[in-house]
């Protein structure tokens, strides 16, 4: 059996400033992590992983004045838009060596009630 469960969320203002500035940071983060992993694929460079990126993009740019405000938020959002930015590209694009190559997918027959019934299968 399958729940389905609805949920409605009523922040407060301090609530709603607090959502909306770690939406906004891990929107920044993402950016960049997305950024740096376009760049190496055009220099032809190795992406950066995980520990690195997550240095890089968050604690040596806490350290920025110009980003200081990442400090305000919690670490584990930034590290999972890292994350989320890290799982959109596809696994075969190392490095860059013409271009990545595209997902296949394989064709699936799908076999509906008419098709069913000609086969010969009841169910």
């Amino acid at each position: 059996m399958q729940l389905r469960y609805r949920y409605r969320l009523h922040p407060t203002e301090q609530q709603r400033r607090a959502l909306a500035q770690a939406f906004g940071n891990a929107r920044v983060v993402c950016n960049e992590a997305v950024r740096a992993r376009r760049d190496a694929y055009w220099q032809g460079e190795a992406f950066p992983t995980g520990p690195v990126s997550s240095k890089r993009l968050i604690t040596d740019a806490k350290r920025i004045d110009e980003r200081g405000w990442l400090g305000e938020c919690s670490n584990i959002v930034l590290r999972q838009a890292i994350r989320l930015a890290s799982n959109g590209f596809p696994s075969g694009a190392t490095a860059r060596s013409d271009r990545p190559a595209p997902e296949r997918r394989e064709s699936r027959l799908v076999v509906g009630p008419a098709q069913r019934a000609e086969f010969g299968h009841d169910r």
